[in-house]
């Protein structure tokens, strides 16, 4: 079963954002140490718990400080770039980090709907850019390759390319949580990421289709299928709940229409209150993750990867901290990736 992880560069209430990103570096480099296959960050906006913003940006940060695994985006949310700025950014970076550099590519705002129209201007409507995304991935795989886009003008044709001699390219998969974005990828012959972290209610139903109208492509031969999941793994069964705790709140709090704040240390979680609905979120969001002991925590990731058929499973580590924990450092999410490590071994 091959591991990989997923980081949004959590801000905890005790963390300014320089220190979630020195956390997240330090996760980077422990992961390239151990059996990781690949380390991808998000692109969220305007959400005070998660600093990664840019994945470009990131990505290179996090490259320049590792050696083995792959590197990329979970994922770069389309709709938000244009395609020639995106495959710029991403073909500098497999060009200063040849063979290990993942084009994760998304459809979804990752924003509220004002960051939504600030990034995509007055013209920028969501309902357009959705409609438009399949002829804005062709185009960004494109740009991406040796021979570019021809461009026709009034006076011949004009190529574009993302770099003039671009010597390999990233590889590009597409991120979805619906039956629409599984029937994008299948079509485009795109290897297939589901946010089973994000809503469980389709997996099986959009990966089975995905693997039911798939189409042979230069990027993918047959299927292939990622699934990504909330892990917390710690030395005992009660640690674990209780570092999960901030994270189940926080998504609580989200899904019932608060205003998202910073992830809370375990202390402050187990002080707060929630309503019936939101404990009812919260309950739904730790069934579906991945939760307790090394031993435990590896059963419940062999059962995901064989109940539904993955390639491969990405971590995404939600461990919060406990008081008194410097705010540079993340222990909780070092242990969880720690432990697993060993435990496959």
């Amino acid at each position: 079963m091959r591991l990989s992880v997923l980081d949004l560069a959590p801000v905890r209430t005790d963390q300014s954002s320089p220190d979630a990103l020195a956390a997240s570096l330090r996760l980077a480099k422990l992961a390239d140490g151990l059996a990781y296959t690949r380390y991808w960050v998000a692109e969220h906006h305007n959400i005070p718990s998660v600093a990664a913003t840019s994945p470009a940006v990131l990505i290179a940060m996090l490259a320049a400080a590792t050696s083995r695994m792959r590197v990329g985006s979970g994922g770069v949310m389309l709709p938000n770039h244009a395609p020639l700025a995106v495959a710029e950014q991403f073909a500098l970076l497999e060009a200063a980090h040849p063979g290990r550099i993942d084009l994760g590519i998304g459809r979804a705002p990752g924003a509220d709907p004002v960051a939504t129209m600030v990034l995509r201007g007055p013209t920028g409507r969501a309902d357009h850019n959705v409609d438009d995304f399949p002829d804005h991935l062709d185009d960004l795989i494109a740009l991406l390759g040796a021979a570019g886009v021809s461009v026709q003008l009034p006076d011949g044709s004009y190529v574009l390319k993302a770099t003039p001699h671009a010597l390999t390219s990233p590889r590009v998969f597409l991120l979805g949580s619906s039956l629409e974005s599984a029937r994008v990828a299948a079509a485009k012959g795109l290897p297939y990421v589901f946010g089973h972290h994000l809503f469980g209610e389709h997996t099986a139903e959009a990966l089975a289709l995905y693997r039911s109208e798939f189409v042979p492509s230069e990027a993918a031969a047959e299927p292939i299928t990622f699934l990504t999941v909330n892990t917390v793994v710690a030395e005992t069964g009660a640690e674990a709940a209780a570092l999960i705790l901030p994270h189940l709140h926080l998504q609580a709090r989200t899904a019932t229409g608060q205003p998202p704040g910073r992830l809370e240390l375990v202390e402050e979680a187990q002080q707060a209150t929630l309503t019936p609905q939101q404990h009812r979120v919260a309950q739904g969001e730790l069934e579906r993750a991945v939760v307790g002991t090394p031993t435990e925590a590896l059963g419940q990731l062999r059962e995901l990867a064989g109940r539904f058929r993955v390639d491969e499973v990405m971590l995404n580590p939600v461990a919060s901290a406990r008081r008194g924990t410097a705010p540079g450092t993340a222990p909780g999410r070092e242990s969880t990736l720690a432990l697993l490590a060993d435990a496959l071994n």
